[in-house]
């Protein structure tokens, strides 16, 4: 059977080609949606403060590529004081430490469940993609520092952490670390300009039908 070699030079013009038209994508679709976004976070942030007096954004040191940290801005969904009560509601954990996930979490605000479940919560990591610090697509950024990753974990530091990804779109939502961390591999090992624009498709889709919210 005759080998066939792969020609490096290809390689790195795809990679290239791909790291670019994705930015643009980005980009594009950021300043096509602020118009739309703008009034709603602005709608968003009177009601949360209406709901809990305190701070409209959540601000959250988040791991990107290369291990780069960076703040992560969300709309608050949860009390002012949820990072304290975080340690008060330990026991409730469902995922392994140091993800945290509680159903029904009491921290969450009237408001903010609402946020959460229609993903409004997400709008100001628009502002994130548009500085470059994430994508659309991409494996989400870690709140935790890549000193807690073991050595396999690090392969998802090598793209753009994103908005949405793979394991947002497959409607499983209570996943484990090491188990969307196989599906952001997936996602690294297949990634293509047409797999982003279907997982963005998805997630629409996703927000629409309410199913996989995360």
């Amino acid at each position: 059977m005759e080998m066939v070699l792969i020609n490096p030079s290809r390689v790195l013009l795809f990679r290239t080609g791909y790291k670019f038209a994705k930015r643009v994508l980005d980009i594009t679709l950021c300043l096509l949606a602020l118009p739309c976004i703008l009034p709603i976070i602005l709608l968003c942030s009177v009601l949360i403060y209406i709901d809990n007096p305190g701070p409209i954004f959540f601000k959250q040191l988040r791991t990107g590529k290369g291990g780069r940290r960076f703040k992560m801005f969300k709309l608050r969904t949860m009390a002012t004081n949820a990072e304290e009560l975080k340690l008060k509601y330990a026991h409730l954990n469902e995922l392994t430490w140091p993800d945290f996930k509680i159903t029904n979490d009491p921290r969450v605000t009237r408001v903010g469940r609402i946020l959460r479940k229609t993903s409004l919560d997400e709008l100001p990591q628009i502002f994130n993609i548009i500085k470059g610090d994430m994508s659309i697509v991409g494996p989400r950024p870690t709140s935790f520092d890549m000193s807690t990753y073991s050595l396999w974990h690090t392969e998802r530091l090598e793209v753009q952490p994103g908005l949405t990804g793979l394991w947002q779109v497959s409607g499983r939502s209570d996943l484990d670390f090491d188990d969307r961390l196989r599906l952001d591999i997936e996602y690294i090992e297949n990634q293509s300009f047409w797999l982003d624009v279907k997982i963005i498709i998805r997630t629409f889709t996703s927000i629409l039908t309410q199913k996989g919210a995360y």
